[in-house]
């Protein structure tokens, strides 16, 4: 189950690196930028530019002492123990996590049993520790779905919306606990007196002392969720043949109760003790397992922030972030040996994983043991946990199963709708539940004759589908089962989700908006939809001069809607161009469809499809503030990067007894020496940020494609959420000065001049020094493009021949797009000081405890260039030069 506790001499307590440079060493952009002026109005170009990526120290004078040489064959010189120990050591902070060993939350809230009764019919027969509250007989019902007596198992899964009444005074008691819970995590720790003697106040802001400390990015859900946590229910149906009853049968169901997403993990448990509960129906055997399951102990289970999160969901490493398990255990062993004098042996009546400290064979999955009647069941829990993923789903099935009968035979989708055909007629029928999803219509999945539990891995995945991970508000209204007695209560609820067995669904249009028929995977949407109103976005593009191009009217966009001269009222649509070909996509939907149908005849696997729709959601965020600061002037969708003083941000000012200056664009100390004070403002293509495209008509036909599913979107709950979630998100946000996406999008997209070029690259390398900045940046990199474009981001150093013949070898393995290989380019750019920054760069990634997993897919053409980069440094050190 685990491997032995290795020895990684180079690793300290945050699980990173030692190599890597101190987040107090980094010189702003004001230096950098202005030694580049100065290189550019003078002929000796390659002589300027050689201390902007290091910053001088009292032991080192030259940029290249914080570089370790390689040798030849791309290894670095002293083996990988023993590096750069010149360079100064991150910040140590201890791992917190996930699930302290001392938290008061528990595992499982309540364990529920019912029963059906021939003449009383559903009844609950227990709850232990206490009563759940509410219908107690519509939870019974909940747990007895229709027809489970044909069936000798089935599983259900449904939500509880718990203390909803005192969620004001729930979220400050969780906020004022979980900042106690930090607090004492910390003490006792190297990090405290780092920190300084300074005491947090209970109600100060959850952040440490120098706001970085604490970064959890959307980690703090607290702070985002609208109402208190769900209470998710996994309920296990059993039906057992008995001649001497009524009806010939016993049905018994036993739930789960939990606030953790990860509730799939307890059906074998359930398995077992739902046999245990026919033979021995007694209180104590609910109290046996709700006893065994939180006893499961998960302290060593690292925290991850919302970037590593990312990176650990988009890749298919098994020892990703592995020096953070390192460190939590090596953490738990200095603790073990503090209060009992050292790690005694196990013994054979401890529990297994209290007593056995190892390493995970894969850093996705948290591996534990449950021990009950006797048995120990083995649980893997993931590691990375995203908003709205709930349960054990399948995306692939899901995408299937509507994907092979549009495939073999397409039906045109009638009444059309804009938020829904946004490519007209035969818009695929995942994009039109994605579109559904994403403008909060009714939603309805039908299972006739199927069980109830693959209608409800339908709903989780479609409220998986349309978040991504980052858009919330769907499982909150989502009813992974149903049925006719609840149909009241579902009905007010706006933008519902919810799986059905019933058949008499279908035939009430009126209920629903979208309904998804599982059994033969055919869509319909409703004859009585609410029509889209006529908004100023869509209006917009029907302005002279904002009218699309001839081929993205080709799929019945806004512009063919105008030129026409129909009513929006009766749909996007018209066209019945083939899907997949180039003049007919202007959204790019049909494209991405058949790169994820591509996909998953390839198998690629389960991660892989979430990783498409994951970037295809931030791909649609991205481009809806474009499509808000174009038609509205303004986007609560992004922030724009915020340098320290907007009117001049290259302006410093030197204190006469300091020997630094504060630069305002990053707000980092820089040695007076370095800084040219006639430094102008920055270059706007370093100060522009949002979605790239490759030219100025390509941005109006995607935006006027999409007006009307952005629209749709703009009024619903996930929108409203993801503005709260950006605006929290960005008080912790590592980088704010740049918009790190939008320079790599345009080094991956644009064929930029070398001077355009080199500004970004300095930019980037001027900004990324932490950890959680280099996080970001691998975050920026796994988003990119997977597809090789014209433009190589060096004006004429190279072109499309020069991006294909190393693109392969350049990129960072098929999750990850094309990796590290388009800021690799910089390493060709003609100025030497862009070089040896990016060298610089590619340095603190390669030591980084994700990045050394991109360095690895890099290809010898950037390995070698790299090394080259690195000589030509050394040797001019060696000179004197």
């Amino acid at each position: 189950m685990a491997t032995v506790l290795p020895a990684r001499p180079n690793t300290n307590s945050s699980g990173t690196s030692n190599s890597t440079a101190s987040r107090h060493r980094r010189p702003s952009l004001t230096s950098v930028q202005s030694n580049r002026l100065s290189e550019s109005q003078s002929t000796q170009a390659d002589s300027s530019i050689t201390t902007y990526d290091h910053a001088p120290s009292a032991t080192s004078s030259h940029p290249s002492d914080a570089l370790q040489l390689p040798h030849r064959n791309g290894g670095p010189s002293g083996g990988t123990n023993g590096a750069t120990n010149h360079v100064a050591a991150r910040r140590q902070r201890p791992v917190r996590s996930q699930y302290p060993a001392n938290g008061a939350e528990k595992h499982v809230e309540y364990i529920l049993v019912a029963s059906f009764d021939i003449d009383r019919g559903s009844i609950m027969e227990h709850q232990y520790p206490g009563v759940v509250g509410g219908d107690e007989h519509m939870l019974a019902d909940l747990m007895l779905p229709d027809q489970t007596h044909l069936r000798s198992q089935d599983w259900t899964t449904f939500f509880l919306h718990k203390d909803a009444g005192g969620e004001e005074d729930d979220e400050e008691t969780r906020k004022r606990k979980r900042r106690r819970r930090r607090k004492a995590e910390l003490e006792g720790t190297h990090r405290q007196a780092e920190a300084g003697a300074e005491e947090d106040d209970p109600d100060d802001e959850d952040e440490g002392a120098d706001g970085e400390d604490d970064y959890d990015g959307f980690d703090s859900e607290d702070e985002l969720i609208d109402g208190p946590p769900l209470v998710y229910v996994l309920n296990l149906v059993n039906t057992k043949q008995d001649h001497t009853v009524k009806r010939g049968a016993i049905v018994k169901a036993m739930a789960i109760c939990t606030r953790h997403s990860f509730l799939h993990i307890y059906k074998p448990l359930l398995v077992i003790a739902l046999e245990q509960y026919f033979a021995n129906p007694v209180v104590e055997t609910l109290a046996t397992l709700y006893n065994a399951v939180n006893a499961m102990d998960l302290s060593l289970m690292p925290k991850l922030s919302f970037y590593e999160r990312f990176i650990l969901q988009s890749s298919d490493a098994k020892d990703l972030f592995l020096e953070k398990f390192e460190a939590i255990i090596a953490q738990r062993m200095a603790s073990s040996q503090t209060e009992g004098g050292g790690v005694s042996a196990p013994s054979p009546t401890t529990h297994p994983s209290r007593s056995r400290y190892g390493l995970p064979r894969d850093t996705h999955e948290f591996e534990s043991v449950v021990r009950y009647a006797n048995i120990p069941v083995p649980v893997k829990i993931p590691t990375a946990l995203s908003p709205e993923t709930v349960g054990d789903f399948s995306l692939v099935k899901l995408i299937t199963t509507f994907s092979t009968p549009h495939s073999s035979s397409p039906q045109a989708f009638s009444p059309l709708h804009p938020h829904l055909t946004t490519a007209g007629a035969l818009t695929h029928p995942v994009i039109v539940l994605l579109n559904a999803l994403l403008t909060q219509k009714r939603i309805i999945f039908l299972g006739h004759n199927l069980p109830s539990s693959e209608v409800a891995e339908a709903v989780l995945g479609a409220c998986a589908l349309a978040s991504g991970g980052m858009l919330r508000g769907f499982t909150r209204h989502a009813f992974p089962y149903t049925d006719l007695t609840k149909i009241d209560d579902l009905l007010r609820v706006p933008g519902f989700i919810a799986g059905v067995t019933n058949p008499a669904f279908a035939h009430k249009p009126e209920w629903w908006d979208l309904l998804c028929d599982l059994g033969t995977g055919r869509m319909k949407i409703s004859a009585k939809v609410e029509q889209a109103p006529l908004t100023e976005g869509v209006l917009f593009f029907q302005q002279p001069g904002q009218t699309p191009s001839a081929p993205a009217s080709a799929t019945g966009g806004i512009s063919a809607i105008a030129m026409a001269g129909a009513s929006l009222s009766a749909g996007l649509g018209g066209s019945t161009a083939l899907m997949g070909t180039g003049a007919g996509d202007a959204t790019g939907d049909a494209a991405f469809m058949n790169s994820v149908l591509k996909a998953i005849e390839e198998r690629h696997g389960e991660n892989a499809i979430r990783s498409k729709f994951r970037r295809w959601v931030l791909k649609f965020t991205r481009v809806a503030a474009a499509f808000e600061e174009l038609v509205y002037g303004a986007s609560v969708l992004q922030v724009a990067p915020s340098p320290k003083t907007p009117s001049t941000p290259f302006s410093a000012t030197k204190s006469p007894d300091s020997p630094a200056i504060t630069s305002p664009l990053f707000n980092k100390q820089i040695p007076a020496d370095q800084l040219d004070t006639a430094a102008p403002a920055l270059p706007p293509e370093v100060l522009s940020h949002g979605y790239v495209w490759p030219s100025a008509q390509a941005k109006t036909n995607e935006l006027a494609a999409n007006a009307t599913r952005i629209e749709g979107w703009r009024n619903t709950r996930s929108y409203y959420n993801f503005i709260r979630d950006m605006a929290a998100f960005y008080s912790r946000h590592p980088v704010k000065s740049i918009d790190l996406q939008h320079l790599h999008d345009k080094l991956a997209k644009l064929r930029l001049g070398s001077e355009q070029a080199g500004n970004i690259y300095l930019a980037i390398c001027a900004a990324v020094w932490s950890e959680e900045e280099i996080n970001q940046l691998l975050a920026v990199v796994v988003n990119g493009s997977g597809l090789l474009t014209t433009g190589s981001g060096l004006g004429g150093a190279g072109g499309p021949a020069f991006s294909s013949s190393y693109g392969s070898g350049g990129g960072g393995g098929g999750q990850q797009g094309q990796g590290l290989f388009y800021l690799g380019l910089g390493l060709f750019h003609p100025k030497r000081g862009v070089r040896e920054a990016v060298a610089g760069l590619l340095g603190r990634v390669r030591e980084h405890e994700a990045g050394r997993l991109f360095w690895r897919s890099v290809g010898g053409f950037v390995r070698g260039a790299w090394e080259r980069v690195l000589l030509g440094m050394e040797g001019r050190k060696e000179e004197g030069v």
